[in-house]
């Protein structure tokens, strides 16, 4: 039913320089608020309130199929122009919409310097669960997004579950010791890939971006780096290095 992550929407005030801030960050051209990197797009929609990730939208071969494939397995959706729009109810508060993509869209064209030192895709999307065993059901089951990992690590204070989805990953993160409850996922937080890690972090750091020091990422031969600002609100890090298997 999903072949890949589209896009996501993030909600931020333009008079507060959120279209220029990712611009900055990504090292490249938006158009209309809309960035695209090789393996998905982020549009920066204006809002008032608190900015913050806003939505997940995902590609599927055929609408009127996904439609009736996710009848059958009880998530109710609205359709809309060319668009479905999965209930808040069925995806515990997390905003998840379907669209059809025939092409490939162009990737966003750099402000100034070589792609090594730019943002080229992203790597994983991070959502915030009370309840594990839940999001195994929506984003395995309902969904069937390809569950590549469960890890609970006591250090952490996390259990992590990958989601494959086309040539990203959908990652749900559980505090350990906050428990199991009913509450709603969230939205939260975005990890991105830089072809050139060191070249990045100089990049950024040269054009006044917080930045954290350069670190060994939990991925054996990647090295990332935590992004203080230029983020609007949305927690963020970028990783170089090999790439996933």
């Amino acid at each position: 039913m999903i072949t890949a992550l589209d896009h996501l929407t993030l909600h931020a005030s333009f008079a507060d320089g959120a279209v220029g801030a990712y611009e900055t960050l990504f090292g490249r051209r938006a158009s209309e608020g809309h960035l695209q990197l090789g393996n998905v797009g982020l549009s920066i929609e204006s809002h008032a309130a608190t900015a913050c990730l806003s939505s997940m939208v995902f590609t599927t071969a055929s609408l009127d199929e996904a439609a009736r494939l996710l009848e059958r397995r009880a998530i109710g959706s609205t359709r809309t122009d060319h668009r479905l729009d999965l209930s808040l109810a069925a995806t515990h508060r997390v905003p998840i919409a379907l669209i059809e993509r025939k092409d490939k869209s162009t990737i966003s064209p750099l402000v100034g310097g070589p792609e090594a030192g730019a943002i080229s895709a992203l790597d994983h999307v991070v959502i915030r669960t009370p309840d594990p065993e839940r999001a195994v059901a929506l984003y395995g089951g309902r969904l069937g997004l390809d569950l590549r990992l469960d890890r609970s690590n006591p250090q952490w204070n996390a259990r992590l579950l990958f989601f494959r989805c086309g040539e990203t990953v959908v990652e749900i993160a559980h505090d350990l010791n906050k428990g199991v409850s009913d509450g709603p996922d969230r939205l939260w937080g975005l990890c991105w890939r830089a072809p050139d890690i060191v070249a990045c972090h100089a990049r950024l750091a040269t054009a006044g971006v917080e930045v954290s020091a350069l670190r060994d990422g939990r991925r054996p031969g990647t090295q990332v780096f935590t992004v203080e600002s230029h983020t609007a609100n949305v927690p963020t890090i970028v990783i170089g290095g090999l790439g996933r298997s």
